[in-house]
């Protein structure tokens, strides 16, 4: 499969379009000025305390407080706030091999038995601001790197479990006790398969000095302040997704682009040719395709193929998507078999919007209505299958008794959306139409006030093909009757890119005749 990634640089924000053999699959749009990103660790002020949600409102600079539950907490929380408080009071070695960790904390427990107002903590971003909600926190911190995730005040060893080879994992595992320090714990990622113990040893050891640096940060410091920042969108793709079928990454912008490329310097110098820069000619988003599927796949209408279509209805509490037909239900005897193509079919569609969009929480899908059992769970199987390779976690139940099959998933961006709202051709936006039923009658009035004043024997008329047609119509045509009434020859030029009331008006020497 050929991947390619198309980086947009404008003064507002950077698009990023992922194409997997030409064909648009994700889209993220990230300002320029992004803050408040998922994996940005802050020290935060604890605002206020709530017992009833057993959570707490934690000032990180947002305009609203973030939210901090106690199950967010993490079991270390306690050797956490002990490390943060020597680091404050500059005192202390940033090194956690020598660091006493304290008991766990009860899963069981309350917020203000640990937490009070006004107190200095330690938390990192798990999900963005969305809607009128500030970001969501955690305080088990955790930070990611391309092979390796470093989790702070830990002992533990997991393995991603898209790892299917057992002797891999166990020789992953090894060589991780092997070069793991003291009170670090760490989980592999998947595109570690296979690498050898220089390169994981060298990226474990940068994701320690990346905290221990965020030890001498704090020192002295106030809230609430930004600690660790997470790599841009960009470069968090890269870290996430790069790997053999990545072909080629495309960028408009020279600072980006040497952005880009060092940092695919730093984690698989054999790619960084695959990186180039596009200046020139038309928008990097029209020249690679990008454009068109966007304005195909973003509106509130989706086709899918032989005329079935989805309607995305986006509310709230939830997204639902309704599966039609359209005039695919006119075709095939079988009205069994019809429906299940045609759900398929939309679930490809699906399972490509909810990550297209990136919409997260609660997706309701109603499929045309499938009687068979084994049709049912052709279609269950199918969605689970199609969704299998997104990044984001999910879970997919069965179809229910009405048809409806539910979807949860993560969600921790605001949803992608694009305007593809454009002006209407025919009124040009102003909301108002001329009455169509009249148009013959002005075209006569303009044809016969501008061949008169200029005493002209030839004009040509551009026109809509639907236009021109009627105008032409008949061994006695309305053209023909004009050019008797008028004594001059006209000339019906039909032109698909106009709209259906657009008309122009040339001379012999092709020149517009502005009336």
């Amino acid at each position: 499969m050929n991947n390619e990634l198309v980086i947009d640089v404008s003064a507002s924000e950077i698009s990023i379009a992922l194409l997997k053999d030409k064909r648009l699959v994700e889209l993220t749009k990230e300002k320029s000025n992004v803050q408040f990103s998922v994996g940005d660790i802050y020290l935060g002020r604890v605002k206020k305390i709530m017992p009833g949600l057993n959570a707490a409102f934690v000032d990180i600079g947002y305009e609203k407080d973030a939210f901090l539950h106690y199950l967010d907490l993490g079991p270390q929380f306690r050797s956490l706030l002990k490390y943060v408080d020597s680091a404050l009071n500059k005192k202390g070695n940033p090194s956690l091999q020598k660091f006493k960790i304290e008991p766990e904390i009860d899963k069981n427990g309350k917020i203000s038995d640990i937490l009070t107002s006004g107190q200095y903590v330690l938390v990192q971003i798990a999900k963005e601001p969305i809607s009128t909600k500030g970001p969501r926190l955690c305080s088990e911190i955790s930070i990611a790197g391309r092979n390796l995730v470093l989790i702070p005040f830990s002992d533990k060893i997991s393995i991603s479990q898209k790892i299917e080879s057992e002797e891999e994992k166990n020789r992953l595992k090894k060589l991780i006790q092997s070069i793991r320090p003291k009170n670090y714990g760490v989980i592999i990622r998947t595109v570690a398969e296979g690498k050898k113990v220089a390169a994981l040893d060298e990226e474990l050891r940068g994701l320690v000095e990346k905290w221990e640096s965020a030890f001498e940060q704090l020192r002295g410091a106030t809230p609430p302040k930004l600690i660790i920042s997470e790599l841009s969108r960009t470069s968090a793709i890269l870290r996430d997704m790069l790997n053999g079928s990545f072909n080629n990454i495309y960028v408009n912008d020279k600072t980006v682009y040497d952005e880009v490329r060092e940092y695919i310097l730093t984690i698989a110098p054999e790619k960084e040719k695959i990186v180039r820069l596009v200046s020139g000619g038309p928008p990097i988003f029209e020249r690679f395709g990008v454009q068109k599927q966007v304005k195909a796949m973003f509106g509130r209408i989706v086709s899918i193929k032989n005329g079935a279509y989805l309607i995305i209805e986006h509310t709230e509490a939830l997204h639902v998507i309704d599966v039609n037909s359209g005039n695919r239900s006119k075709s095939g005897s079988n009205q069994e078999v019809n429906a299940l193509e045609v759900n398929l079919a939309a679930a490809e569609q699906i399972a490509t919007q909810l990550r297209l969009r990136d919409m997260g929480g609660i997706i309701v899908i109603d499929f045309i209505d499938l009687y068979d059992n084994d049709h049912r769970q052709v279609l269950y199987d199918k969605m689970k299958e199609l969704m299998s390779d997104d990044r984001a976690k999910h879970n997919i139940l069965p179809l229910s008794k009405f048809g409806l099959m539910q979807i949860t998933r993560q969600r921790v961006r605001p949803e992608v959306n694009v305007d593809t709202v454009e002006k209407c051709p025919t009124c040009k936006g102003s909301g108002e139409i001329m009455p169509s039923i009249l148009l013959e009658e002005e075209i006569y009035n303009n044809l016969s006030y501008i061949i008169h004043t200029d005493n002209l024997k030839y004009i040509s008329i551009n026109v809509h093909p639907y236009v021109a047609a009627w105008l032409s119509q008949g061994i006695f045509s309305v053209r023909f009757q004009w050019m008797w009434k008028l004594k001059c020859y006209i000339r019906l030029k039909a032109d698909m890119s106009y709209s259906l009331l657009e008309v122009k008006y040339f001379s012999r020497e092709n020149e517009e005749i502005i009336h």
